[in-house]
């Protein structure tokens, strides 16, 4: 089903969406280090959570706002558009960004309420050392290729499952252990947990997570070409994670009034930064 969203009902979309994520995330490694002393065991209970939360908040989400819950996600999806495919406009890209790294916050202050915690204490896991740095630009390169990919090669439904599956993995085979998100990074600075970031680390970490963002689309059109623009393509503007990607219809008065409308107008009306990739879904 594609549903018919102004901007601002789309941005909630993202608050609430990214909020779900640092909830997922925090809250699963909170209580997977209370519950054992063993890092390992605590990591693959705390990946398994996040991928498995990440699949099911693209997929409710998707069809609303795109379920990007990442900026690199949504500044992949505004390039795509100056390049001549679908995605957002400079407006919604910086609305996105904004709703994805309150929500980031608003979701860790959550989680830490839940265990008990006090709000708002900022991490003190300081993640430091230029290896832990090309972790980010390696996962972050890989989360946008991924998602790039599937859009190119015309299967953006896979996305959902293979992004959280993709988070799972890079988890476990990336020296930083995946954040690849930077208003998600900048959320768990607020939780002074297993998963947390003390904030002056956040400044590299953000800094290679764009460079990987950047890194990720050029080896997309290295691969598989530049971006298409039709009805009947798959777009170019990426979701999850951070985020993943959802059609999203506007209609004509938002479109008008508005920059909240995204992709140009086909034959049956605006086009969203997804077509079909969750048309089925109802």
């Amino acid at each position: 089903m594609t549903i018919h969203a102004s901007l601002p009902r789309r941005a909630v979309a993202e608050l609430i969406g990214t909020a779900g994520l640092l909830v997922v995330v925090i809250g699963s490694g909170i209580q997977a280090a209370a519950l054992s002393r063993d890092t390992g065991v605590a990591l693959v209970a705390n990946s398994l959570a996040s991928a498995i939360g990440l699949g099911l908040i693209i997929t409710l989400f998707g069809p609303l706002s795109g379920a990007h819950l990442n900026p690199v996600v949504t500044l992949t999806s505004w390039w795509a558009r100056r390049t001549g495919g679908e995605g957002l406009g400079g407006r919604e890209a910086l609305v996105y960004t904004a709703a994805q790294t309150a929500g980031a916050i608003g979701g860790a202050v959550v989680a830490e309420l839940m265990f008990g915690h006090v709000p708002g204490t900022f991490s003190t896991q300081i993640r430091g050392g230029g290896h832990l740095l090309v972790g980010e630009i390696v996962a972050t390169a890989g989360l946008v290729l991924v998602i790039q990919g599937l859009e190119r090669i015309g299967r953006p439904k896979l996305i959902p499952a293979a992004v959280a599956a993709y988070v799972a993995a890079a988890i476990w085979f990336t020296s930083s252990g995946s954040f690849a998100n930077p208003a998600g990074t900048i959320g768990r600075a607020f939780s002074d947990s297993f998963t947390g970031i003390a904030p002056q680390s956040l400044p590299g970490f953000v800094a290679a997570q764009l460079i990987g963002g950047v890194l990720g689309l050029a080896l997309a059109a290295l691969l598989y070409g530049g971006t298409r623009r039709g009805a009947q393509d798959a777009p170019a503007t990426p979701e999850a994670g951070a985020e993943a990607l959802a059609p999203v219809s506007v209609g004509a008065a938002d479109s008008a009034a508005s920059a909240g409308a995204i992709g140009p107008v086909g034959p049956v009306g605006p086009i969203g930064p997804v077509n079909a990739a969750y048309e089925t879904i109802g």
